[in-house]
């Protein structure tokens, strides 16, 4: 965190400098599937990892942030990296990188390249970490395929405050005839993302034109032109799970993955943090009888999204425990779950600089209609809902970060 006076800064100059000065993993690493977007790049990696899994192949993964611990982001052929291996991977691109300037981010995807490309496995799937073009990940020249998930309004500071202009970042992952998944868009960044893609030759299969998912009597249908798949729902919670399983199956077709390989996707995977139900740990215990969720969405798609699966549970007094960080849109974020709520407790984030001070959460959520006040902690939160209302849902949400805080001390 020292050898640059920013958390972000993007360019991929100094870590093509350094990979240089590391021989050039990039250049060896097992096939490439790289995934950019606002939303649903994590899950949508999980249900292909699961996919690939389930027909015996060896996946590596990167992923970002983290929730509980650092490992989390290097997946070795299926494995999360050990702490003396990230250790001296770290330890080496430090040495190789000398004293010159380079981001948290950048670095440690310099480390996961090294161990990929040392690590023998079928495939690579890389998650873009923020933006795409100029994203530290963005350095394969010949990716196996790219998937450009939900593209929305989040990072304008970084990527641009218009849809077009974010999706013009996002779309700088798509490279010369490399073909590209396209998951659902609007219309303009569609158009943005379709326009790149044909200047560089890349094929295009595009939710609406090429494939389509829907829900039909509780389970996943998929249709492309090699014909319909009808699969159990995702196990992953949430309407916005159909749309990301379908850019999954979407990317395993087109590597000519067998149905086996789709129906994996959608009954196997696990994304931490996204709608996940919390049954044991200390907050479970705490919250017996209850029903315990956590998820990570901070941007009003997310807001959206969590809206959505909220709709679909059964009747139940649904409560937030709510933390965020100052650089989101917390009253986008909160607006559309105002009428699924019956109340929000407002936290500030442990331990995190950029955190919203508590009071300023609640004041958010009272401008959208959401009955609010703060708490000074998740499990203060926790005990004043439960003495409320033992038998309420409650839902901690807001930040990734938060969600990490809670895995860490839910064990």
């Amino acid at each position: 965190m020292t050898l640059h006076p920013k958390v972000i800064d993007l360019t991929l100059d100094r870590v093509h400098r350094l990979l240089a000065a590391l021989d050039r993993p990039e250049t060896r690493l097992p096939p490439v599937i790289h995934i950019a977007g606002t939303n649903g790049k994590g899950s949508t990696q999980a249900m292909i990892r699961a996919g690939m899994e389930a027909c015996g192949e060896t996946v590596h993964a990167y992923t970002s942030p983290h929730l509980a611990r650092f490992h989390e982001r290097i997946r070795l052929a299926g494995e999360l990296i050990s702490e003396p291996a990230l250790t001296a991977l770290l330890d080496e691109c430090v040495t190789a990188n000398g004293p010159d300037e380079i981001t948290f981010f950048e670095i440690t995807t310099c480390a996961a390249f090294l161990a990929f490309a040392r690590t023998p496995a079928n495939w690579t799937l890389l998650e873009v970490g923020l933006g795409g073009r100029l994203d530290a990940t963005n350095v394969v020249d010949q990716p196996a395929l790219t998937i450009i998930t939900p593209v929305s309004l989040d990072h304008e500071a970084f990527l641009g405050d218009t849809i077009e202009k974010i999706a013009a970042e996002k779309a700088g992952i798509i490279k010369r005839g490399v073909p590209v998944v396209i998951g659902p868009q609007s219309e303009a960044g569609l158009a943005v993302m379709e326009d790149r893609a044909n200047r560089l030759g890349a094929p295009i299969f595009a939710y609406g034109q090429h494939w389509n998912v829907w829900q039909e009597r509780g389970r996943l249908i998929y249709q492309d032109e090699n014909g319909l798949l009808d699969l159990p729902a995702p196990n992953l919670p949430g309407p916005h799970q159909f749309q990301n399983a379908g850019a999954a199956i979407a990317a395993l077709r087109l590597l000519g993955k067998p149905d086996t390989a789709a129906e994996a996707a959608v009954t196997t995977a696990f994304w931490p943090a996204r709608m996940q139900r919390l049954r044991q740990g200390p907050l479970a215990d705490l919250a017996a009888g209850t029903e315990l969720w956590l998820d990570g969405g901070h941007n009003p798609a997310g807001g959206e999204a969590v809206a959505a699966t909220l709709a679909t549970m059964p009747a139940r007094p649904t409560y937030l425990i709510c933390g965020m960080l100052n650089t989101k849109d917390v009253r986008g974020y909160m607006a559309p779950m105002a009428g699924q709520v019956a109340g929000l407790f407002a936290v500030s984030i442990p331990g995190e600089k950029n955190t919203l001070p508590a009071e300023a959460t609640r004041d958010a959520a009272l401008s959208v209609g959401i009955a609010a006040e703060t708490a000074t902690s998740v499990s203060d939160a926790l005990a004043e809902i439960l003495r409320r209302d033992p038998m309420a849902r409650v839902l901690i949400c807001g930040s990734l970060y938060l969600a990490g805080i809670v895995l860490r001390e839910n064990g």
